[in-house]
């Protein structure tokens, strides 16, 4: 019995530190949520850059 109860133990400490680290997310997201449109824009314009960048590649290898 100790060693299950243990294990829920370690469980419910597992599902408290996730819930913080989502909690923490939430926070972030909250307060960088204007900078996160920008950052938005940004990550589209890397993905096309991206994807020239691994066209060169492609030719590259070939």
């Amino acid at each position: 019995m100790a060693k299950k109860a243990k294990k829920k133990v370690a469980k419910k400490k597992v599902k408290r530190k996730a819930a913080a680290k989502k909690a923490a997310k939430r926070k972030v997201a909250k307060r960088k949520a204007p900078a996160k449109k920008k950052a938005a824009k940004k990550k589209v314009a890397k993905k096309k850059v991206a994807k020239k960048a691994k066209k060169k590649v492609a030719k590259k290898k070939v």
